[in-house]
Formats: C-alpha cells, structure tokens, sequence
C-alpha cells in the first residue's frame, strides 16, 4: 500500500537512486528492429503516420530554409509519444509527468528559436511584438504583453504536458484504492470505470503529444 498518493511519481528507488528515469529510454530499445527487420504491420502503420505529421509540419513551417526540421518534431512527437504511453504500464515510472523532464523538452527548442530569429531575422522578431492594426497608445502595452507571452512559452508548454500526465494518473490511483473497500457489484463498476479512464488517458497521450509537437512547430514557423 503506497504511503503517499504522490509516490508513484517519485524518481527514487529502494536504493536512493534514480534509477526510475531509465523508463524514459525503455522505449528506444523497442525501436531499432523495426529498421533491420523485415517490414511489419506495425511498422508500415508507424510509418504513416510519420509521414502525414512530416507533411502537416511542411506545411507549417512553410520555409525551404526549415526543410530538414520536420525531422526534429517527428522524433519529438516519437519521444513523448512513447513516454506516454509506457506511463499507462503498472510500476513503470511516468518520466512526461515531472516539469524535470517536459521543461528539458521545451525549454531548448525555445532558445533555439530565440537565438536564430533575433539573429538572421531581427526586423521580423521586433514585428511580432506589435500585431498589425495596433493603436498607436496601446503599442507599449503590445510589446510587454507579447514579450511576456513569448517568454512563458517553454513554461507553458511543459506545464501542460506534465499536468495532463498527473491527472490523469491520480485520478486512477484514488479509483484503484478506493477497490478493496468496495462489494462485488460495486467492484464490477469500479474496473469498468477504470477501463474507460484508461481509454480516455491512451487518447489523452497521444493528444498531449501532438500538442506539443505542433505547438512547438508553429514557434518556430514564426521566426522564419
């Protein structure tokens, strides 16, 4: 019995190591043999579906200076994907649901982003901070309000994803103890209730991660 409703989120082990964040890697030693064996079905359909996201992504961006970045938010889109869902397996560590892990996400491709826009595309960085039709009064408010929304970005990015994660996991940690407290018709509608919040948390992981993929392509596409 967990002495912490929290503790299931909790990077350390038995033996005072955070040995829990191996989860994260878990998943990329699923990965490679779909690339030396030969094709599968479940292969082919990931494959798919990497291309319509390269495709939506192309058309995102919209830059032929950017080609080559619909790689990056793929593999991205592939990373919190996998995370997700190797959340939803009992006794395996949920690395997408501490600000840790989500903010070393957002938090680089933000900077990145920063530097290459105020770099190659001043002009068009001080553009965004005024949108078109500002009166002239309201333009010093403009900037701070748009100076500060852009600055929380990677914030809000990783405090989305991560808030998602938490949720949803708790709410099925109090629905599982509250289990042998419970009579055989009550038991009966607890794991069906349980099997739809499961349901609704695999569709929750792949929304949260494909939020944060397009999330992240559209800051870029602005500083093309």
């Amino acid at each position: 019995m967990m002495m912490n409703l929290f503790s299931s989120f909790d990077p350390s082990t038995n033996f005072s190591l955070s040995l829990n964040w191996l989860s994260t890697m878990i998943g990329m030693l699923i990965i490679p043999p779909m690339y030396w064996l030969i094709p599968s079905r479940f292969s082919m359909i990931w494959f798919k579906i990497m291309m319509t996201l390269h495709k939506e992504m192309k058309i995102l961006i919209n830059s032929p200076k950017s080609l080559g970045s619909t790689l990056i938010f793929t593999s991205l889109f592939s990373l919190i994907l996998m995370n997700n869902f190797l959340g939803l397996f009992p006794y395996i560590f949920t690395s997408t649901s501490h600000i840790l892990m989500t903010l070393s996400l957002a938090l680089p491709l933000w900077m990145s982003f920063m530097l290459y826009g105020w770099i190659n595309n001043t002009t068009l960085m001080f553009a965004h901070l005024v949108p078109q039709g500002t009166p002239s009064i309201l333009m010093p408010f403009m900037v701070c309000i748009e100076t500060i929304s852009n600055i929380i970005r990677p914030l809000t990015l990783s405090v989305r994803l991560s808030a998602n994660m938490i949720a949803g996991h708790l709410l099925m940690t109090l629905m599982g103890n509250t289990g042998t407290s419970l009579n055989f018709s009550l038991l009966n509608i607890l794991i069906f209730s349980q099997i739809l919040l499961l349901t609704l948390e695999s569709a929750v992981s792949i929304i949260q991660s494909y939020v944060f993929t397009i999330l992240s392509t559209l800051y870029s596409s602005e500083v093309n």
